[in-house]
């Protein structure tokens, strides 16, 4: 485990270098040992490896360039057939065991990316779960003690949301989340995160942001949800609060705790209003 690991923290080009040394090196002890040896299986840990790792179109190669193998160092150990298709023959049959245990193993990781994504995903909206954000919060919370460079927390909620599903019903009320959530994403950074924490809630998170720049970010994206929501004649406005910090505070619970607070403030004196304010300590 601790081998796979290591292996995984390396670079594709050193994994599918290693993945047909790995190949070259069975393909040669084949030789060596001649035809009364079999090493067929050997051939199988790093067709899985080069399969787990870096996927189904190279662990196909790696399977075909395995078969070639053996076929060569079987044809020159001087292996005598009955027939000189048998060799041929022997070689298809590697090959498709070979083929077969790379899909196999594709379906399988294919299968547990999905099932890491979707504990990963709030399922109705494709925003990041509340787990997955108190978590990257708290990588960020670390790495501004560690370099100072400052990051943004902003907290939102839809003002309205219950009349929208009293008056259109939930499955309007679901297509509200998911409008938010998916015009969010379009006006965010590659590096920027949103996360449902609650039925209408969500938080963003804006890493390498000061709160001059989260100011204009956030007012943009203010502007643009109200925009949206007019367009579909739906009466939702945005509550945020917006808090920077530029002293990392003592835990994730206490930054979004804090962010939730500037919300509420905000939600409470006039709603669709934003309050910023700046983590001192």
């Amino acid at each position: 485990m601790d081998f796979l690991a290591k292996l995984e923290k390396q670079s594709r080009p050193f994994r599918i270098l290693l993945g047909f040394v790995i190949i070259g090196a069975i393909g040669l002890s084949d030789f060596l040992t001649g035809y009364e040896f079999s090493f067929s299986l050997f051939y199988v840990i790093p067709i899985t490896l080069i399969t787990w790792f870096l996927g189904q179109r190279l662990g196909i190669m790696a399977s075909l360039t395995s078969a070639l193998i053996w076929f060569g160092a079987d044809t020159a150990t001087g292996h005598p057939y009955s027939h000189p298709l048998l060799p041929i023959w022997n070689s298809l049959i590697r090959l498709s065991f070979f083929v077969i245990i790379t899909l196999l193993l594709s379906t399988v990781r294919n299968a547990m990316e999905r099932e890491k994504e979707l504990a990963r995903t709030d399922s109705l909206t494709g925003a990041m779960n509340s787990r997955l954000f108190y978590e990257l919060a708290q990588m960020e919370i670390d790495r501004l003690r560690r370099y100072e460079h400052p990051f943004t927390v902003a907290y939102i909620d839809l003002d309205n949301f219950k009349t929208v599903n009293d008056q259109f019903g939930h499955p309007t009320g679901d297509q509200v989340l998911r409008t938010v959530v998916c015009y969010t994403k379009s006006l965010l950074r590659k590096t920027d995160v949103i996360a449902r924490l609650g039925g209408d809630e969500f938080a963003l998170l804006l890493p390498e942001t000061n709160r001059e720049s989260a100011r204009v970010a956030i007012s943009k994206l203010h502007s643009s949800l109200l925009e949206e929501m007019q367009k579909s004649n739906w009466p939702i406005t945005f509550s945020i609060g917006v808090l920077t910090c530029n002293v990392a505070p003592h835990t994730a619970d206490e930054l979004v705790r804090k962010t939730d607070e500037l919300m509420y403030s905000a939600k409470h004196d006039t709603k669709n209003t934003i309050k910023y304010s700046t983590y001192t300590g």
